[in-house]
C-alpha cells in the first residue's frame, strides 16, 4: 500500500510500548504495526507547515519567510528565558505569545543520552520525553509561564546538560540513572524567585520504546539527497525510523518534506 503526505513529527500513545501515529493525507498509520516489515521512502517536493508552498525548508518545518515570520518559530521557542508575553511586550504576535507563554510550564531532567534539563509546557508531558527518546523522566518544577520556566533552564544547565546525543541515544548506550537524586541535588541552583514553585515527593515516569534492534552505528538518512530509500524497519525511539541496516530517520527533522511511503 501506497500513502503520500508531507512529514509533520508523529503522533504519540504513552502506554505500555510508546505507540507512534504518523499522518498521512487524511489518514494515519500506526508505525508499530510496519515493524519487521520493509517500508519504501521516497523525496516529492517540499510543503512549507505554514504557507503550504512548494519552497525550500529552512527550519522546523517552515519556508525561510516563514520561519522569520509567524510567531511560532519566535525566538523564545527554542529560549524559552526570552519569553516576553507576561511583561504585555510583543515579539511577533502578542495574542499568539500569550496563548502559549502564559500557561503552566515544567522543567524536567530526562535521561535519554544521559541526564539533561528541560522546558515544556504542562500539556506536553509526556509527549516532549517521548520525542526525546528519554527512557525515563521527571518534572522538577511547574510554573505558570514560560519565562520562569526559561530563566531555570538556564540556571541548571550550568550543572548539567540541556542537549541530547542522538547517536547515544539510538544506540541505547544509556544507564539507568536515579532521577529523584538528581533533582534534589540540583534545588539549590533553582532561581530564588521560582523555588516556591518545586515539586515535591514525585517520582519518575519510564518509558518503554517499541524497539527490537537498537543500532551500533547509526547513520543518518538524507531523504533528499538519496531521493529514496528502502529498509526493513526494526525500531522506532523519539521521533526517529529505525531500519535493520542502521540507518536512522529523523521524521521530525524532515518536517515539511512531501513523501511517499511504500508499505
Amino acid at each position: 500500500m501506497k500513502y503520500t503526505g508531507v512529514l509533520k513529527k508523529m503522533i504519540t500513545e504513552c502506554l505500555d510500548v510508546v505507540q507512534y501515529y504518523l499522518i498521512v493525507e487524511n489518514s494515519f498509520i500506526n508505525m508499530n504495526q510496519l515493524l519487521g516489515k520493509e517500508i519504501e521512502l521516497c523525496f516529492k517536493t517540499y510543503e512549507c507547515l505554514n504557507c503550504g508552498l512548494n519552497k525550500e525548508i529552512y527550519r522546523q518545518g517552515f519556508c525561510k519567510s516563514c520561519f522569520f515570520d509567524i510567531p511560532t518559530a519566535g525566538d523564545w521557542v527554542m529560549k524559552p528565558e526570552l519569553s516576553k508575553a507576561h511583561l504585555n511586550e510583543e515579539d511577533r504576535d502578542l495574542d499568539y505569545e500569550k496563548s502559549v507563554q502564559l500557561q503552566p510550564h515544567i522543567v524536567y531532567l530526562a535521561n535519554s543520552s544521559s541526564v539533561k534539563v528541560g522546558v515544556t509546557r504542562k500539556s506536553q508531558i509526556p509527549t516532549r520525553w517521548i520525542d526525546q527518546g528519554a527512557h525515563e523522566a521527571i518534572e522538577v518544577v511547574e510554573v505558570p509561564n514560560r519565562y520562569l520556566a526559561g530563566i531555570t533552564e538556564v540556571a541548571l544547565k550550568e550543572h548539567i546538560s540541556d542537549k541530547t546525543n542522538w547517536r547515544k541515544m539510538l544506540k541505547n548506550d544509556i544507564k539507568d540513572e536515579d532521577l529523584t537524586q538528581w533533582k534534589e541535588k540540583l534545588r539549590e541552583f533553582i532561581p530564588h524567585e521560582v523555588k516556591e514553585y518545586f515539586i515535591e515527593n514525585n517520582t519518575e515516569t519510564n518509558i518503554n520504546f517499541p524497539v527490537n534492534k537498537y543500532p551500533e552505528k547509526p547513520k543518518s538518512l538524507n531523504i533528499i539527497k538519496e531521493q529514496s530509500y528502502k529498509g526493513k524497519l526494526v525500531g522506532i525511539k523519539g521521533q526517529y525510523l529505525i531500519f535493520d541496516d542502521e540507518t536512522v530517520f529523523n521524521i521530525r527533522g524532515n518536517e515539511g518534506l512531501v513523501v511517499s511511503l511504500l508499505v
